[in-house]
């Protein structure tokens, strides 16, 4: 197979940047789309080109497939990145890339089609001798079969879409009662159409607080798979990911060996060719069950390049290229402990509420073992047309406890001026002793929600604050008094 030379990112934000400077390192050509809304990004000004499409709304711009056949096109690219999100794991996507003479850097469209449905894929897990919940695998036809079902397994119970993804299309039953579980079919059949174009749902047995961990895969097209050791990603709020780190606290030698073959045995049940995930829910007890594969890189992947030395992204366009993976399993050496934080424009004092605004300073600090995946930088606006999130914060420690305390002051030293954003409610999540003792799982933040509100000011800190706000308003009244040109320039201060 021929080398890659120029690299279409269908995708925006940081992991287009991210895709970027891999491309470049790798002296390939790299090729961003953008909508409008996207003209000024910073990964349309690190690219050797970028190519303007439109859509309906900005986020079915980067959904559309002509799109992006026609900037392939136009551009000459001859392979496309999809990143995650958007048109990552569909297909059909896939398919008309491959029928217009075009690579796809991910896995072929049938392991795509196999994993992408809940439903499918479980029954293909089980064939491949992977650990899976139970549960009834088949649609669940309506509320009273639901009901039925959820008897028969044992409460509580949790209906999932099958073609579900991002926490998207998923109710817990709690109980038996008719009413309650007539709600929660209801609803979840209604958001996995609204969400998903497909309402079908299936049902399995609810793992209380459990751990999610992930394994980390990489297959070739010579049927070479390796597994990249684990993530743990339990630090969730409302099923969406928030603080991700590798390895797993919680995770042993003999564990990890149990649960990377497992990984390993699905990837090679479905052929698969890239980098991949396969998603664990693991109950406080050790015992680990199967949720879903991946088919993309993943929006934590850097924590995983940050103790095992791999790019992933490179180490996909190589297999896309026809290489083979040029090492094998024991070659893989986990070193030391990685944290990702999610930097989101949102406001964790009022239910974290997207935030927008003009970001008049970003200014991360410089940190021995940090990296700094950013999709923003100063002088964006930040708008509510996609995604809040900003940047992704990784550090890297020879133990967890130094990542913690590394991560800690990147988010105290990081200064964001024009848009409000979650840091300091990270840093409170990070102190929190049951979050160092590595006491997590996925309902951590609701079950410590009042621990990780901002604390009350003491009566010092108010005073102080009460003084600073008299000041201001006495400077800005003594305005009124000054020559025109300062007066004109406190004005332009205040407006801005």
């Amino acid at each position: 197979m021929t080398p890659i030379h120029t690299v279409l990112i269908a995708n925006r934000g940081e992991i287009a940047a991210r895709i970027v400077r891999t491309c470049r390192r790798l002296g390939k050509r790299a090729v961003v789309v953008y909508h409008e809304a996207d003209q000024d990004s910073l990964a349309v000004r690190l690219a050797d080109e970028a190519y303007r499409i439109d859509g309906a709304t900005p986020v079915a711009t980067y959904l559309s497939i002509d799109n992006i056949l026609a900037a392939c096109r136009a551009t000459g690219a001859d392979a496309v990145h999809p990143g995650f999100g958007f048109l990552s794991e569909n297909a059909e996507f896939a398919r008309a890339l491959d029928e217009a003479g075009i690579r796809f850097i991910g896995p072929g469209a049938d392991a795509i089609d196999a994993m992408g449905d809940k439903i499918r894929s479980k029954r293909i897990a089980q064939e491949a001798g992977v650990n899976t919940i139970p549960g009834y695998d088949g649609e669940i036809r309506n509320a009273d079969h639901a009901l039925d079902v959820a008897c028969s397994i044992g409460f509580p119970v949790i209906l999932k879409a099958s073609a579900g993804g991002g926490g998207k299309g998923m109710r817990v039953i709690h109980d038996a009662n008719p009413d309650a579980c007539r709600a929660a079919f209801e609803r979840t059949t209604s958001e996995a159409q609204a969400a998903f174009g497909d309402a079908r749902v299936f049902l399995e047995k609810y793992i209380e607080r459990p751990r999610h961990i992930e394994i980390q895969v990489l297959g070739d097209q010579h049927g070479n798979v390796v597994h990249l050791g684990e993530r743990e990603c339990s630090i969730q709020r409302r099923h969406q990911k928030v603080i991700e780190e590798a390895p797993s606290s919680f995770v042993n030698a003999s564990l990890r060996e149990a649960m990377g073959a497992q990984a390993v045995a699905l990837a090679r049940e479905v052929g698969y060719a890239s980098a991949g995930t396969v998603e664990f829910v693991v109950d406080p007890s050790g015992a680990f069950y199967f949720l879903e594969m991946n088919t993309r890189i993943q929006v934590e992947h850097p924590v995983t390049e940050m103790i095992t030395g791999l790019d992933i992204v490179a180490e996909q366009i190589r297999i896309a290229e026809g290489e083979s993976l040029g090492f094998n399993q024991d070659a893989i050496q986990l070193k030391g402990h990685a944290i990702e934080c999610r930097l989101c424009a949102e406001d964790a004092e009022r239910d974290f509420m997207p935030a927008t605004g003009k970001l008049r300073v970003f200014h991360p600090p410089e940190v021995d073992g940090f990296r700094l995946d950013a999709g923003v930088q100063e002088g964006d606006n930040v708008t509510s047309a996609f995604d809040p999130m900003l940047a992704k914060l990784i550090v890297r420690g020879a133990t967890r406890a130094e990542a913690i305390e590394r991560m800690r002051a990147v988010l105290a030293r990081t200064v964001v001026l024009g848009v409000t954003t979650n840091a300091a409610y990270l840093e409170r999540v990070l102190a929190h002793a049951e979050f160092a003792a590595g006491n997590t799982y996925t309902s951590f933040l609701e079950e410590h929600k009042a621990a990780l509100q901002i604390p009350a000011p003491t009566p010092e800190q108010a005073a102080v604050v009460l003084a600073a706000a008299l000041l201001s308003n006495r400077t800005l009244a003594d305005a009124r008094f000054a020559p025109p040109a300062i007066h004109g320039a406190m004005q332009d201060w205040r407006n801005e």
